[in-house]
């Protein structure tokens, strides 16, 4: 006989079937009553490469139309002195005159337009005063519709996997004119008295650019914008009257650099890509949407918060593609505003690139994930170039603040020039290797990556004046005390500093292992146990250094980075639980006043690696309440006026949106340390949380609810798992340890099956 508790398993065991069955639950999508009116509200569509948003300016529906790689280049003024080295600046820090340090590689990145991310143009549709009645992106494809009184209708997308966007209008009389091309204004009077600071963005007529100017009639339109040193880029529309009151119509962007092989134009793209029409674009792009969401799901009792995972992976769907460029401050959607976008749009190195990453690999969309390491080797000339010519030594580093080809761009010289660049990055690198566990890619990308960038740290930090241990000379924690001389340690290590190069030297030895090179991995394994153990506090909190205490207020958690994401420190270790819960109690002592949205994220990941799981729900909250905008967009300051943060301001950058999906993904599952946990970080009001085929390393996927989980091994391995307490049973032979951990050398292909006991 079946009791009360059994049918209420199986009751909860059907709902989250249903809802893990339903991939996208469609409530889940943007709904709203009238169109955005601000471009940072618009509803977001794209492919890696190109990328639009659709909101209303004045009277005019407005598509703002961008491409990933429209850059100005220019090298960054100054960066060229002979002083652009990093013994030159020990040497100031030593002798105290930071001013001329600050002076120059600092103010030139404020002081200077380029080198930046250019937006592209719009469309503009007229709309004489219609009033929408319904407005909706589907996330499931990726579909924009818009309706208004009188049967007007727009419907666009961008097409998953080609370099084109569509569009379609309907109920517009055929003799009114129905779109125009609107280039961006970068030929502006008066941009002199622009005083706004890289946050704000300055005028774009500061690149000094020749003004474009779009062509066009009721067939198409056509708009080229000549940039620095023979770059250009070209916007062209194509369109169609398929009916009396119906126009269909395609546009693409294509950008031009003199020293890069020839792309195809944008026009030859519209014009060979219009015939096949709108539905039949639609239908090819959904086949890839319909097969991104069918990789994993995850399901939540919490409305709010499931919602806004699965706005991130959409967003994540829209801005990563295999071997496509890397996620930058704002990938595909530029601002649309007459200005730079925020911090020039670049690529950030000391957490916004890597942050946007993080949900990835356990969603299992590794072919997406890639996309960083490939953006990575593209540049890798110029890292090289960048590497011996700053600091001197041989290996591998890359600009902590890059253009989109990989140059320096200077800025606060701590993080856009920090020696440990390249070791978070090698995690990367490590994670796609780790959750793929596909050894091709072992040993042609990961081996090289790790091994250079572990011999640059190895030169940089060799002993001097009788040390016997590696030691940098000068080391940082970003972004504590900004750009100032405080914010520089020298001869010692940062707990940020010290958990890359222990992360980077423990990780090549074990690949060198992987890859039988016995006297590589000896030699790695050696230089990571020369290392001294983190700075603690008497409590055996996690200090920013030696002497330097947390005790202020700071948006980026650069000392906790052995906890989240390194992993170096283990809550089951009952002394690293100890740093981990003194180093939680401080963090949450000191307050949130100087915190940024993308705190909150990263919170949610560090709470839920100290299976504090109605901690990690609650920074999850917070991010979703206080700190995006209508279209999800992470907006860095406090919109709510909760007091949440002292930042209030709204400079939309993508990395605390991707960080909030991996905050959810730590809560439901943890693989790190050759071990995985699954439901580690529950709060006790999710019993009935559920997902599917989400991905761990050792390139198992996991699938589990209240009272099954399933393991099926891609590449065979020894499982190691940790679950939920209660009484389990595996559906083969498989051990359980005095620790609790289940066991098993699984075969590549095999599923394996836990049950939870009823009588539990």
């Amino acid at each position: 006989m079946i009791n009360r508790f059994q049918v209420a398993m199986l009751a909860i065991g059907l709902l989250g079937a249903q809802m893990l069955l339903a991939q996208v639950p469609k409530d889940h999508d943007f709904h709203f009553l009238s169109v955005p009116k601000s471009w940072d509200e618009g509803l977001p569509m794209g492919n890696g490469w190109l990328g639009c948003l659709v909101w209303q300016k004045g009277d005019n529906l407005r598509i703002s139309l961008d491409r990933a790689d429209l850059w100005d280049e220019r090298p960054m003024a100054g960066l060229d002195r002979a002083e652009f080295s990093y013994a030159w600046v020990i040497e100031q820090v030593r002798k105290k005159e930071y001013g001329i340090v600050q002076q120059y590689f600092d103010a030139p990145y404020e002081q200077q337009a380029g080198p930046t991310k250019l937006p592209g143009g719009a469309l503009e549709i007229l709309l004489h005063g219609e009033k929408p009645v319904g407005v909706h992106l589907s996330l499931s494809q990726g579909l924009t519709t818009i309706s208004w009184e009188q049967g007007k209708r727009l419907e666009t997308f961008v097409h998953a996997t080609k370099p084109e966007g569509w569009f379609r209008i309907s109920g517009f009389p055929i003799t009114q004119e129905v779109l125009k091309l609107a280039p961006p204004e970068y030929k502006r009077m008066a941009f002199e008295k622009d005083k706004a600071n890289s946050v704000e963005g300055s005028d774009l007529s500061r690149l000094g650019y020749p003004q474009g100017i779009a062509v066009g009639n009721s067939k198409e339109w056509w708009y080229r914008q000549q940039g620095w040193n023979g770059f250009y880029y070209e916007i062209s529309v194509s369109m169609r009257r398929v009916s009396d009151n119906v126009v269909e119509g395609v546009w693409s962007i294509s950008a031009h650099y003199p020293d890069q092989k020839s792309q195809k134009d944008a026009r030859s793209i519209v014009n060979k890509s219009l015939a096949q029409g709108f539905d039949a674009a639609l239908n090819s792009s959904a086949k890839w949407w319909k097969d991104y969401w069918s990789k994993s799901a995850v399901s939540v009792p919490d409305q709010l918060i499931e919602r806004q995972y699965y706005r991130e992976m959409y967003k994540f769907g829209c801005t990563a593609r295999e071997n496509g460029p890397m996620i930058s401050l704002q990938a595909v959607w530029t601002a649309d505003n007459g200005r730079l976008p925020p911090w020039k749009g670049d690529l950030h190195h000391d957490l916004n690139t890597q942050m946007s990453y993080w949900p990835g690999y356990t969603a299992n969309h590794l072919p997406e994930s890639s996309s960083m390491l490939s953006h990575l080797e593209r540049n890798r000339k110029n890292h090289l170039a960048y590497t011996a010519r700053y600091f001197g030594t041989p290996g591998l580093n890359v600009p902590g603040v890059s253009t989109y080809q990989g140059k320096e761009m200077g800025g606060w010289i701590q993080y856009s020039c920090s020696p440990t660049t390249s070791a978070w990055l090698a995690q990367h690198f490590y994670w796609q290797w780790q959750y793929s566990r596909d050894k091709v890619l072992l040993k042609k990308q990961v081996w090289p990556w790790l091994r250079e960038a572990s011999i640059h740290l190895e030169e940089l930090s060799k002993p001097a004046n009788g040390d016997e241990n590696p030691k940098l000379p000068l080391s940082s924690s970003p972004e504590i005390y900004d750009n100032s001389l405080q914010a520089w340690f020298p001869d010692q290590w940062t707990n940020y500093d010290l958990a890359l190069t222990r992360f980077l030297w423990e990780k090549t030895g074990e690949v060198a292992l992987e890859l039988g090179l016995a006297g590589e991995f000896q030699h790695w394994t050696r230089m990571a146990a020369s290392l001294p153990p983190y700075v603690l506090e008497p409590n055996k909190a996690l200090q920013f250094a030696f002497m330097e205490p947390y005790r202020q207020s700071h948006r980026h958690f650069s000392h906790l980075m052995a906890i989240y994401p390194l992993g170096l420190l283990d809550y089951q270790v009952a002394s690293d639980q100890k740093i981990i819960d003194s180093s939680m109690k401080l963090l949450d002592s000191v307050g949130t006043q100087a915190w940024c949205g993308y705190s909150y994220s990263w919170l949610a990941a560090l709470r839920a690696r100290a299976h504090n799981g109605e901690g990690a729900r609650e920074a999850l909250r917070i991010f979703a309440e206080a700190f995006v905008s209508p279209n999800s967009f992470h907006l860095n300051g406090d919109q709510s006026g909760k007091g949440y943060s002292s930042f209030t301001y709204r400079p939309f950058t993508l990395e605390g949106n991707f960080a909030f999906a991996a905050g959810l993904q730590e809560m439901l599952l943890q693989s790190f340390g050759n071990k995985i946990q699954v439901f580690p970080a529950r709060p006790s009001g999710w019993k009935n949380a559920s997902f599917r085929n989400l991905r761990a390393e050792g390139a198992f996927l996991i699938s589990a609810d209240a009272q099954k989980v399933t393991v099926t091994s891609e590449q065979g391995g020894l499982l190691q798992l940790v679950l939920p307490p209660g009484k389990w049973a595996c559906s083969t032979k498989c051990e359980r340890q005095p620790d609790g951990i289940w066991t098993k050398n699984m075969r590549k292909g095999e599923k394996l099956e836990w049950v939870l006991s009823a009588d539990h």
